[in-house]
């Protein structure tokens, strides 16, 4: 048997590696995928492909950073691919992010020439803690608006508090929206169709019709279309930040963070 040295013949071992992993991905997800598993293996006598297996095991006994080099080469190259699936995602609803919606409520100049979306779920706590960065950035840069779009990801009482925000949307406009979203965001009662009408009360609103619209047509149809709208961008968790719809910034992002990305999408 041949012996190939691991160090002199790493970079072809390392492309042998990504190439099998690749074709074994592909067939694998490919009609008859079976056969052409079969046909692709029997391409090598018994001798050979031994002779292959005793090679690759020699090479990662001697040098087992072969496998990790592997594997981060191919996580590279799946991260590559969802970067550039997300671009093409932001440039195909580039103006649904850029043009808010008549329903959406917004932080800062409404007119303002740098737009961030925000999709968040109310009971999010890491949505809350960016609350006060928000709302800092908007009194400094008075060319920023910030565009809030509700999204009930963590489950039924998610789904009630955003329920509760959009009716007093739809009930008073930004301002009714932004005093039932303090009362809600700083309440620690767990949300429910009775509290939601006690924080409405306590917000100025008239809580029979807060209670009436939560279930109606038109706040069903908006959290719908924030929902489509997240799931069409890939967004995979709250908050979840959107830049003049180039960039798109996931998490709990610092003040620091944030206002570096609104620089930079500028």
């Amino acid at each position: 048997m041949t012996f190939i040295s691991p160090r002199r013949h790493r970079p072809r071992l390392l492309n042998a590696l990504l190439a099998a992993g690749a074709m074994m991905t592909a067939t694998a997800t490919m009609p008859g995928a079976g056969h052409a598993a079969t046909a692709a293996s029997s391409s090598f006598t018994p001798a050979q492909r031994q002779e292959i297996v005793d090679i690759m095991r020699n090479a990662l006994k001697t040098d087992p950073t072969i496998l990790s080099d592997a594997i981060a080469a191919l996580r590279n190259s799946a991260n590559a691919a969802q970067q550039n699936a997300a671009r093409n995602a932001l440039d195909s609803h580039r103006t649904d992010l850029l043009t808010p919606a008549a329903t959406d409520a917004i932080l800062g100049n409404a007119t303002g020439h740098t737009t961030v979306v925000e999709f968040y779920d109310p009971r999010c706590p890491y949505c809350r803690k960016v609350l006060p960065d928000l709302d800092r950035l908007v009194k400094e840069d008075k060319d920023l608006r910030i565009v809030e779009k509700v999204i009930p990801v963590l489950g039924q009482s998610s789904l009630i508090a955003s329920q509760a925000l959009v009716a007093a949307f739809v009930q008073g406009g930004q301002a009714a929206y932004f005093r039932m979203q303090a009362a809600i965001m700083n309440d620690s009662v767990t949300p429910t169709a009775d509290r939601m009408r006690t924080l409405a009360t306590q917000s100025g609103l008239n809580a029979g019709m807060l209670a009436s619209d939560m279930n109606g047509a038109k706040v069903t149809s908006i959290l719908q279309a924030n929902m489509e709208l997240a799931r069409a961008i890939g967004l995979d968790g709250t908050p979840t930040f959107v830049f003049n719809a180039r960039q798109i910034i996931p998490g709990a992002v610092s003040y620091d963070d944030l206002k570096k990305a609104i620089a930079q999408s500028r």
